[in-house]
């Protein structure tokens, strides 16, 4: 992490110095019902609810981007026609399976588990992907299309329509009601 701080962003000298005193050496021990565990040496991490943290985390993250930009794209999404949808399938795996390496190159775990492929277009393209499209193999694990996501509260169907969404809703203000 000092590296990066040093090559990416320029770091030196004091503040350098400031950092290295306030990430290294940090140890930590629990004290529960009058008993006292043994001290143990924290050698990644910053504590939590630090001030600090998230700007550590910004630092520690920053070269993840250029992971996401050598594949053609800032964002992990494709604009594709139905005819190229496994080419696009191909690209997307390609960048999910560099950032998962960078991921564990930096004592972080893709979970599979969390991750969502979804195709959208038009209902008549959606129809003609037999409602889902491709899904993509990662390792052992595979993580198959969906019809419809959760984007920032939002449910978003393949078609692009809220119909999903207006009906949760519906229903969770009826209950209320």
């Amino acid at each position: 992490m000092l590296l990066g701080l040093e090559r990416q962003f320029g770091l030196c000298g004091t503040a350098l110095i400031w950092f290295r005193s306030y990430v290294f050496g940090m140890t930590y021990r629990v004290v529960y019902a009058g008993g006292t565990s043994s001290v143990v040496y924290v050698v990644c991490s910053v504590p939590q609810g630090s001030v600090l943290g998230p700007v550590l985390f910004v630092l520690y993250v920053a070269d993840l981007a250029d992971i996401i930009n050598r594949q053609d794209d800032t964002q992990l999404y494709l604009h594709c026609c139905r005819e190229d949808i496994t080419m696009a399938a191909t690209r997307l795996k390609e960048c999910i399976i560099d950032v998962g390496r960078w991921m564990s190159a930096n004592r972080l775990k893709l979970n599979t588990d969390k991750t969502e492929l979804f195709w959208t277009g038009s209902r008549r393209s959606i129809s003609q992907l037999h409602g889902h499209g491709p899904s993509i193999q990662l390792g052992t694990d595979t993580v198959p299309a969906c019809d419809h996501v959760w984007l920032l509260g939002v449910i978003i169907s393949a078609d692009l329509s809220l119909d999903r969404h207006v009906s949760v809703v519906s229903s969770a203000s009826f209950y209320w009601l």
